[in-house]
């Protein structure tokens, strides 16, 4: 069992939730509203904190909020004074232009590096950004699971986020240290914009066979 603080009370934040509760995790979860945050802690059988208490001694913390409310929060929760230094921390945000997908963040630069700059020590790791929270209220098993791609620097906090991935029905896959986060960013940019303008994603993106894949990546 792991202690899990999730930051936000959206939707993302209440399937990964539910399911880490399933998984038998403890779980507490904070946001902006106290009321919001109450009202999704019942529906799921959670506990219910301020941003801070919810950062606080945990083994993993989810920031499960828009990009635009990703500094807030984090000052909210302590992130500025080190309170998220040492602690694996999940950012799935999209930082991009709403039905556009074009990143938001300046060249070069991932949102994933600023999150870590606005929770100094923190061991960010960039996954659960390209699938709807749909994705894992109902995951798939076996060959149907999700492949949850992610990066991030250490070690420890990349197998903490690959048995989480695991625990909703997903596969961890790393694909390398968090310079490749603007990477994953873009992929889920370029998948945004694709389906806003009415394509299907999967038909833009060609069935590669695995064993021609990167021998670099792994699983968590």
């Amino acid at each position: 069992m792991m202690r899990i603080g999730i930051l936000g009370t959206g939707n993302l934040a209440a399937a990964l939730g539910a399911g880490w509760a399933r998984a038998g995790h403890e779980v507490v979860v904070g946001g902006r509203s106290p009321e919001r945050a109450r009202r999704l802690a019942e529906r799921h059988g959670v506990r219910a904190a301020s941003p801070r208490e919810t950062a606080a001694g945990q083994d993993a913390v989810l920031l499960a909020v828009s990009w635009d409310g990703a500094e807030d929060m984090l000052r909210a929760a302590g992130a500025h004074e080190g309170l998220l230094a040492g602690k694996p921390m999940i950012d799935p945000t999209n930082a991009v232009e709403h039905g556009v997908g074009v990143l938001l963040t300046e060249p070069g630069e991932s949102f994933a590096r600023r999150v870590a700059r606005l929770a100094p020590g923190a061991h960010v790791v960039k996954a659960f950004h390209m699938f709807p929270a749909e994705q894992w209220i109902t995951p798939g098993n076996g060959e149907d699971s999700a492949s949850v791609a992610m990066c991030g620097d250490d070690p420890a906090a990349l197998e903490v986020v690959g048995r989480l991935a695991r625990d909703v029905g997903g596969t961890p896959v790393v694909l390398g240290g968090l310079d490749r986060a603007r990477q994953l960013e873009e992929v889920a940019g370029f998948v945004i914009g694709l389906a806003f303008k009415g394509h299907d994603p999967n038909a833009a993106i060609p069935r590669v066979p695995s064993p021609i894949a990167d021998p670099h990546a792994r699983e968590a």
